[in-house]
């Protein structure tokens, strides 16, 4: 909970953070999307970690070096040291985050997982509803600084409770090398498509570099299929895409991701550029979402044992895409319980998504194949959601703007687009039921 919370909580912070340090949209976006793009990026090295050190040390561990780059990023002096501790946490964060669900799949039965998740992904969800409630408050009583300094007392009781209850492996698989080409490519990819999309955003000037980028990413990314192709113990085991349910889960993962981050990064923007809300009512307007999501999670869990996942992953997404149609028609004169029911009805769909996706995912998969699997997926929702942060991000800096602020029909524009990837995505999910 502590990893996704750290992910939104800056959210609504950063209309502050843009005044206090003179920056554009274009440049601040990057303290959601760098985050994401390194834990994307890391929680690959999960798999590998888990076999060497055991869930105890590598938990605890990554722990650790989160409390200390948060506490950094909290007394930062400029833009640019702020982005680099919002890297730092991400990449820790990305070490951390595949580890639940490991935990849940390798100790629960097949027929108990759908429940288990339930209940271990209230976190996972619940920490995007909260996120902003609690950075709303923190702003506007104390300073932006403290949305940094949040999560410290939680992973610092964590690492105790790391310590003190998890296992130590009781055996462990024969050494091997970690596949840290793949890891360079794999960085380089999201590196340079991130880098590219930015670069979008101001296109004079930039037509080389844009095209430059464009084409050491996609070679980037043709390399590092090639290697994990080849690699005795590959950073992604692509095999695991030849499962076809496996395929189009990871499919509906990322867009859950873009859902996920696309909307919790829109929603406080949204409501304080365009219709003057203050941090805390930014927050507050997610409230009632994450209450309503805190219900609907569990009976969702449950529900993934006993009906078909692609039935629940498609209800869920039909019903979020309809909470995004809902946001783009909404207008000025539209008040705050409607804006709340808007993001409950998101949230609701999110609920039915996220269990489902799991266990249609993992369920298929070998013991031996969890740890793989269950990175895989986490990853897959990563990359969902950091290309999403990005592109809203674009689409609102293409948008109309008044004095240098985002027009209400630029934000308009960011919801349209994520109800366009979710009726994609929707296709895809469609095949499952085959």
């Amino acid at each position: 909970m502590a990893t996704v919370l750290s992910a939104t909580v800056v959210n609504v912070a950063l209309h502050d953070i843009m005044v206090e340090f003179g920056i554009r949209q274009g440049q601040v976006h990057w303290l959601a999307t760098g985050f994401i793009a390194a834990m994307t990026t890391t929680m690959l090295a999960s798999s590998w970690l888990l076999d060497h050190f055991g869930v105890r040390k590598t938990l605890a561990l990554a722990m650790s070096g989160f409390t200390l780059v948060s506490i950094a990023g909290g007394y930062a002096l400029s833009p640019e040291q702020l982005i680099a501790a919002r890297v730092g946490q991400g990449a820790m964060a990305g070490l951390m985050q595949p580890m639940g669900m490991f935990l849940v799949f390798h100790i629960f039965p097949r027929e108990r997982r759908g429940q288990a998740m339930g209940i271990y992904g209230m976190g996972v969800i619940l920490a995007p509803a909260l996120g902003p409630v609690l950075g709303g408050f923190l702003v506007d009583q104390l300073d932006w600084r403290y949305v940094l300094f949040a999560p410290v007392p939680v992973t610092l009781v964590g690492v105790l409770m790391a310590w003190l209850f998890l296992p130590l492996p009781v055996s462990r698989p024969a050494p091997y090398r970690f596949d840290v080409p793949g890891l360079i490519l794999l960085g380089m990819t999201i590196v340079l498509s991130l880098d590219t999309l930015n670069r979008l955003q101001q296109v004079s000037g930039h037509q080389v570099r844009i095209l430059v980028g464009a084409l050491l990413a996609v070679t980037s990314v043709a390399l590092f299929v090639i290697r994990e192709r080849r690699a005795r113990h590959p950073l992604v085991n692509i095999g695991l895409l030849t499962t076809p349910v496996f395929l189009y889960a990871t499919l509906g993962a990322m867009a859950l991701g873009l859902a996920l981050f696309g909307s919790t990064y829109l929603i406080p923007l949204f409501v304080q550029t365009s219709l003057g809300f203050s941090a805390t009512e930014a927050g507050l307007l997610m409230l009632p979402a994450g209450l309503v999501l805190g219900m609907t999670f569990p009976v969702a869990g449950r529900l993934a044992d006993r009906v078909s996942a692609w039935k629940l992953v498609f209800f869920g997404m039909l019903v979020f895409t309809g909470s995004a149609v809902l946001f783009a028609l909404s207008d000025r004169d539209l008040g705050f319980a409607w804006l709340a029911l808007w993001a409950v009805i998101g949230r609701i769909g999110m609920g039915f998504m996220l269990p489902a996706l799991s266990v249609a995912a993992l369920n298929p998969l070998t013991q031996e194949q969890l740890a793989a699997g269950s990175s895989s997926i986490s990853f897959a929702r990563q990359l969902g959601g950091a290309f999403g942060v990005n592109l809203v991000a674009l689409s609102i800096e293409f948008g109309a703007h008044r004095d240098g602020i985002p027009t209400i029909s630029a934000f308009h524009t960011s919801w349209w687009l994520i109800a366009g990837f979710m009726i994609l995505a929707m296709a895809a999910v469609w095949k499952m039921r085959e």
